[in-house]
């Protein structure tokens, strides 16, 4: 009896076993959405790839985040494997803006919606959209903050981000569309730090060498703003200068907050991200009706309003 029981009990664990394998084969595999991200040697660029990856997962797909570590080989690569992958679409931040142009266009010719977040490419026919930060304006309003808090005369030092990344430049301009107004206020060192905190560090220790009277620093991301910030502690100098950055990143806020920094621009990534990753979802669903450059407002980030900021975005 107990012999018989043993067997029907295999019997219907196998059947069981037999029933789960037919079920899974049967229910067909999620689309593929891959999110490739500039690099993740950035809490910012983390809570933008995590924050695609989270919707488009929510949305119904198998999401990928890949790291290009701000090298486009490594990123024309990702391309290449998405595509020999099947991906259905492509939540991008470019390393690039002219370098990764090549790598939209092999997805686009595959057939692969691309959906740019934060940094944009030179082609307007290349990725389906681009959601992008108004970096110009929002360094505008960094800017009349900049001279209101410093004063009109003053030493100042820049540390620019990656070079061949359109943000640069936008943010740079947008700031001395305003201090350059004052010709009192004098920029005495404007290097590149590749938007990476460690750099920034680096840099901004050898400018206050040749600068120890600088009343103030602009940096192109906050990464950067930390960097600076830490060379400033070491030097016993974070009364004396006073550092602005730029992304909305949760350590500047906070230190805005401590009245360590004075200000940042937030660029809300995790809005960004998943809107793209929302967009991907209508491409895939019809719509093909998508504005090439959609701008997203930045916001200053100051002392006095720092308290309705956190987590990367507004608080609820």
């Amino acid at each position: 009896m107990k012999t018989n029981l043993r067997a029907s009990s295999g019997a219907v664990a196998l059947a069981a076993a037999c029933l789960f394998v037919l079920t899974a084969a049967a229910q067909p595999a999620k689309p593929k959405v891959a999110v490739v991200i500039s690099t993740l040697n950035n809490p910012w660029f983390v809570v933008l790839g995590d924050s695609a990856k989270t919707r488009a997962t929510e949305l119904g797909y198998d999401a990928t985040v890949f790291d290009s570590q701000n090298d486009t080989s490594k990123e024309a690569a990702h391309f290449e494997n998405v595509i020999a992958a099947g991906y259905r679409a492509i939540l991008f931040n470019p390393t690039d803006a002219d370098g990764s142009i090549a790598n939209v266009l092999k997805a686009k010719k595959a057939g692969i919606p691309v959906f740019c977040i934060d940094r944009e490419i030179n082609s307007t026919n290349a990725a389906t959209a681009q959601m992008l930060s108004d970096n110009y304006s929002g360094c505008v309003a960094l800017g009349q903050y900049f001279v209101k808090t410093v004063g009109r005369e003053g030493q100042y030092a820049e540390l620019l981000g990656l070079v061949g990344d359109n943000n640069t430049w936008n943010r740079s301009r947008g700031c001395h569309s305003v201090v350059d107004r004052f010709p009192g206020l004098k920029l005495v060192a404007q290097q590149t730090a590749e938007f990476d905190r460690a750099k920034a560090l680096e840099v901004m220790e050898s400018i206050l060498q040749k600068h120890p009277d600088l009343d103030a620093v602009f940096c192109g991301n906050d990464a950067m703003a930390m960097g600076a910030y830490q060379a400033l502690v070491s030097a016993g100098k974070t009364g004396q200068v006073k550092v602005f950055g730029f992304d909305g990143a949760d350590d500047v806020v906070k230190l805005i907050a401590e009245g360590k920094t004075a200000a940042t621009g937030m660029q809300f990534p995790k809005v960004m991200a998943q809107k793209a990753a929302e967009f991907a979802d209508e491409y895939l669903k019809g719509n093909r009706d998508f504005q090439q450059k959609i701008p997203v407002t930045v916001e200053l980030v100051t002392p006095a309003n720092v308290h309705k900021y956190g987590d990367y975005g507004r608080k609820n």
